[in-house]
């Protein structure tokens, strides 16, 4: 049976040694990158965690490949490194919407693991980042009909000065005023809870997909079809 060396999530013990009783295989990256999740039983309080494991060294990888972890006769951490371990942040959140710049797809991402991990105002924080880094892009770079330094830094001026000046559709605007105070109120009331993260979280999905997935699945729409239509040569 193989042995990892690793700190025990379960029981606290440091450098812990575990027996890796079962494997498998969840994909590879640089095209030489094995990445493994792995069964083990903590020696110590003899309960079991589940680590996520990635090679450490490509001239191992077709011997992983070919004999796997769980037949190993050395310890594993010589051909492993432990990226983590399975816990409830795992928990299917939810997916950004397609076409967003990484920054607002990563905030979506953190707010829907806070709820994962019910850490519903802490969600909430997140999904307010979402709308004010997808709306800081919408403002003109020279001040006009009144905009000034103020209403660039301070979501709750800038969202009504965006709809005054039709930078953002009329229909969006209640969308983008439940995220902006739910989010308020997770950061600085803390009163929310679970019903309320998730509707905020379906509000942000509802606005993003709106102000960048729909425009631009339509703009490919129409890509296709003007090379459809392109006479052949």
């Amino acid at each position: 049976m193989s042995e990892l060396v690793a700190n025990c999530p379960r029981c606290g013990s440091v450098k812990m040694t575990f027996n890796l009783e079962a494997e498998h295989f969840i994909g590879k990256k640089y095209n030489w990158q094995l990445w493994y999740e792995a069964f083990c039983i903590c020696r110590n309080c003899k309960k079991s965690t589940v680590f996520v494991l990635s090679l450490n060294r490509i001239e191992s990888k077709d011997e992983i490949a070919k004999n796997g972890l769980i037949r190993l006769f050395d310890s594993v951490n010589n051909y492993m490194d432990i990226e983590g371990f399975i816990n409830l942040k795992h928990a299917s959140p939810s997916e950004p919407p397609e076409f967003l710049p990484e920054p607002i797809a990563e905030a979506f991402r953190e707010g829907a693991t806070c709820i994962a991990v019910e850490c519903f105002n802490a969600a909430a924080t997140m999904f307010r980042l979402c709308l004010d880094l997808a709306t800081r892009p919408l403002l003109p770079e020279t001040d006009e009909n009144g905009l000034n330094s103020k209403i660039r830094r301070d979501l709750g001026l800038r969202l009504p000065w965006l709809f005054n000046n039709k930078y953002l559709p009329v229909d969006l605007q209640e969308l983008s005023s439940c995220v902006k105070e739910d989010g308020n109120d997770g950061a600085h009331a803390g009163t929310l809870k679970k019903e309320d993260a998730e509707d905020l979280l379906e509000f942000t999905h509802a606005f993003l997909e709106r102000l960048y997935s729909e425009p631009e699945r339509l703009r490919l729409a129409k890509e296709r079809r003007t090379l459809r239509r392109k006479p052949k040569s």
